[in-house]
């Protein structure tokens, strides 16, 4: 029988005039592994800082077991900035004691990329105080998964990680005997690490099984059965598990509920976007051209980052950008904003961005735009605009896309100087979306949101009518708001995925097996993969065959598409059926020989 670690008896805690958790009873036991949610400002963190007798409560008790190991990871680091990363991540283990350990190397290895930490100017000798907020979090996090404890509460895990390194702290968790209480709204984490979810809402909290894609379907279905008047907030749910079991049957945890009940829940919701009808609204706003490079290279002061870059970002196309850090994702959308700002007169160090007449390009920044802090939440939207049209006949006022973002009535008269980071953040999106932009690029817009704001955000996209670039490593925003993914791997070129993230996460790891192992006592740690001995005219033709072949790709992708929403509209005709699943199955035939292809050229281009 499992042993309770911690206990949560009636706890409650005001603040203001505000209740955060009012009446709270909950447990903790050995191997549980416990997904937290809910919408920033309801007291997600309150309550994993009182379940680690960070804070206390106003009423009620925690209780540990006696002898409770705990490690946590809080929103604010407690490391010494005069020390190194040495003394407090290894401790005084002598080189051989600690390097001998499969554990620290595998923590070393998976959050800094080697044993002589490649980004860390003298590795582990590194003295903290100077280093970024990410950085020391990511120390932080390396020093208490190398620890041995009973439990384990990690606060926003996954912020300052790329998709590898999220990745690589999933896999890592499942493997661990300690149990854990996670707060994240990276849904594609929750649903790899977490059997439990608590939802934190309106001073209660709600116990679900299983990870996210459970939690979306359990809480549909309880809202559903309780008839309860959220009808957009359900609307919203229902959509996302339509997504959930019909386009990513992968990430279902465990078949828990009746497929019937799931069924009915999502029978009358139909995909998240018309594709079709989107490209022809689309092609209507913006015409054949949106960005054209040819031949161009991208360069970060003295640093090259892209080469001979030659691709085309069409209208209504939708692509997710990944990469490892420092490969030139940011720089590459600035070099196209600015040859859009300046309407062609910029052009990168060399060749050329030709950008389209009718462009109006949209860009969210990693940085938040500052603004009056005296000025009003509606005040700052109204500047843009009144109106804005969300294409499809959707049109919704300043005051309406404010309450689709979280801001009420009441919230919408508060003062900008008073909002949280999340808040500021939600308030530049809705500025962004106001000037009815049909170019978005989008570069890690979900710092800072909640899940709920991420939904909600996800649905707007989806009847937004234009081009969209993402930058984030957030897996699951990626894949549900794009139609394609596109690498960048340090090689200085962009690559198609047709498998998406998957595959990047397959690519980096051949890379890693491949590269020249970093010595663990010195040298610089930069692994590269050892270069193959094509000529520069053989690498050329590849890079030009690849481009071909990815446009091949990308219409099967489409035709695929096609095929299975005719199988589906004509399953009561057998004989139709039974062709179009024959001219199926010869596309999936044909689009793996042309894959392989693809991951030939790859290599030489």
């Amino acid at each position: 029988m499992a042993v309770n670690l911690v206990n949560v008896e009636q706890v409650s805690k005001v603040y203001g005039t505000r209740a955060l958790l009012d009446g709270v009873s909950l447990g903790v036991s050995e191997g549980d592994r416990i997904g937290v949610v809910g919408r920033n400002g309801d007291g997600k963190t309150t309550l994993i800082r009182m379940l680690a007798k960070l804070e206390d409560a106003d009423t009620g008790r925690v209780t540990h077991n006696g002898g409770l190991r705990l490690g946590v990871l809080t929103q604010h680091d407690s490391l010494d900035p005069k020390a190194t990363i040495r003394h407090e991540v290894i401790g005084d283990l002598a080189d051989h004691e600690w390097a001998g350990s499969a554990k620290i190397r595998d923590v070393l290895t998976g959050l800094f990329g080697g044993l002589a930490l490649p980004g860390f100017e003298h590795g582990l000798d590194t003295v903290i105080a100077p280093l970024s907020g990410g950085e020391r979090r990511r120390i932080a996090l390396a020093k208490l998964l190398i620890g041995e404890p009973d439990l384990i509460v990690l606060d926003e895990p996954t912020n300052h990680l790329d998709v590898e390194g999220i990745s690589w702290l999933a896999g890592h968790l499942r493997t661990r005997r300690s149990a854990l209480v996670c707060v994240t709204h990276d849904r594609w984490f929750l649903d790899q690490v977490c059997t439990r979810m608590w939802d934190v809402q309106r001073g209660s909290v709600h116990e679900y099984e299983g990870g996210y894609s459970d939690y979306v379907f359990a809480r549909a279905e309880r809202e559903r059965i309780a008839a309860t008047e959220e009808g957009k907030r359900q609307n919203l749910m229902r959509k996302e598990l339509a997504w959930l079991r019909r386009g990513a049957p992968a990430r279902t945890s465990k078949p828990r509920y009746r497929i019937e009940a799931a069924n009915e829940l999502i029978a009358d919701v139909p995909p998240p976007r018309d594709t079709s009808a989107l490209m022809k609204f689309a092609n209507a706003r913006l015409g054949k051209t949106v960005f054209e490079l040819e031949d161009v290279t991208v360069q970060a002061g003295p640093k090259t980052l892209l080469t001979h870059l030659t691709w085309q970002l069409g209208p209504g196309d939708r692509i997710g950008l990944v990469g490892v850090n420092g490969a030139g994702k940011t720089s590459l959308l600035r070099a196209l904003a600015e040859a859009c700002r300046t309407q062609g007169d910029v052009q990168p160090a060399a060749g050329k961005v030709v950008v389209g007449r009718t462009v109006k390009l949209a860009y969210l920044s990693q940085e938040v735009t500052e603004l009056k802090p005296n000025l009003r939440v509606l005040e700052a939207v109204q500047q843009v605009r009144d109106r804005v049209d969300l294409g499809n006949g959707r049109e919704m006022t300043a005051g309406q896309l404010c309450e689709q973002f979280g801001f009420t009535k009441e919230k919408q008269w508060t003062p900008v100087g008073d909002l949280s980071g999340g808040e500021r953040r939600r308030l530049q999106i809705l500025r962004l979306l106001m000037d009815e932009p049909n170019v978005l690029f989008l570069d890690e817009p979900t710092n800072d949101l909640d899940i709920e704001t991420l939904t909600q955000l996800e649905d707007l996209l989806d009847s937004w009518p234009g081009s969209l670039i993402v930058i984030s490593h957030d897996r699951f925003f990626i894949e549900r708001t794009t139609d394609k993914v596109m690498a960048l791997l340090g090689d200085r070129a962009l690559r198609m995925l047709p498998r998406g993230i998957d595959e990047y996460l397959e690519r980096r790891r051949r890379m890693e097996e491949t590269a020249t192992p970093a010595s663990a006592s010195g040298g610089s740690g930069v692994r590269q993969a050892p270069a193959e001995s094509v000529s520069p005219q053989a690498a050329r033709a590849a890079k030009k065959e690849l481009q071909k072949v990815e446009r091949q790709l990308e219409k099967m992708s489409t035709r695929e598409t096609t095929l299975h929403a005719q199988i589906a509209a004509s399953s009561t005709d057998f004989e139709k059926v039974a062709k179009l699943d024959a001219e199926l199955r010869e596309l999936v035939a044909e689009r793996d020989v042309l894959e392989m292809r693809w991951l030939e050229l790859a290599e030489d281009a």
